[in-house]
């Protein structure tokens, strides 16, 4: 069976986004695993089903590169909005259904295969604050700890030795380092499910944001991201220790297009 598939990325968190409103795609832990796997397959940090829903758009149903079923993910969701505009599914504006529940989104620019897309997250009520790092849920956990020179932090040994610790058990944590700079604080993160360090997370800036605006008490409504990948912004309305009207901001890019006979995987 031949599957058409697009690939997108956003700050260089990229997916395998399929149409299969029809079906058509049946998702297997190891198929998804090799698509996804970068010398073997296609190559990706997830792949993303774009499927019907009832009162939705549609709906998104995200799977992390080792091919299991994944907690939400913001810069897929980004993604997502972006293929549903391409298709003519929607325009500008977005309704959807994921794992969390219900994201809006908005098509803020369009510039041949690059889109500004903004995401509505979900309101945070809960931030549990520890002596050294916090811990939230954004749609997908993140322990997120604050830094110095992160350029040379080893994120992927450190991340990987907390993701899997105890106190996370059965299903762990990405982990989040962040780093306050002039203007703007940097995030780099471990995920869980891609078991290493990507080059943006749009859950884990959410969460490095919030934390950022819990830890320095700022009046702030928003904080502009650097990651490895590029930059995003996070804006929100805070309430003591709450956030609501939280929206992840930042680029698009459409990478290519093709086919994969599914039968061979």
């Amino acid at each position: 069976m031949i599957i058409e598939f697009y690939k997108y990325e956003g700050t260089g968190n990229d997916f395998i986004i399929i149409d299969n409103r029809k079906s058509k795609f049946i998702p297997y832990q190891k198929s998804i695993s090799k698509l996804c796997n970068r010398r073997f397959g296609i190559g990706a940090d997830g792949l993303i089903l774009l499927q019907n829903k009832k009162g939705y758009d549609f709906e998104m149903i995200y799977f992390n590169s080792n091919g299991n079923k994944g907690s939400m993910c913001g810069n897929g969701g980004r993604c997502i909005t972006a293929l549903a505009n391409h298709l003519g599914i929607t325009k500008h504006k977005t309704i959807f259904s994921a794992i969390d529940g219900e994201h809006q989104s908005i098509v803020i620019r369009e510039n041949n295969n690059i889109s500004t897309i903004s995401l509505k997250m979900l309101d945070v009520n809960k931030i549990e604050e520890y002596d050294d790092f916090y811990f939230i849920n954004t749609g997908s956990p993140h322990y997120v700890k604050f830094v110095t020179d992160i350029n040379n932090f080893d994120v992927y040994n450190k991340g990987k030795k907390i993701r899997s610790d105890k106190k996370f058990i059965p299903s762990g944590t990405n982990v989040d380092f962040v780093e306050i700079i002039e203007n703007a604080i940097f995030v780099r993160t471990y995920e869980r499910g891609v078991e290493n360090e990507t080059l943006s997370c749009g859950t884990g800036v959410i969460a490095s944001a919030l934390a950022t605006a819990i830890k320095t008490g700022s009046n702030n409504d928003f904080f502009n991201i650097q990651t490895k990948g590029g930059n995003l912004k996070v804006s929100f309305k805070k309430y003591n220790n709450s956030f609501t009207n939280i929206w992840l901001e930042g680029p698009v890019s459409f990478v290519f297009k093709g086919e994969i006979n599914y039968t061979d995987i």
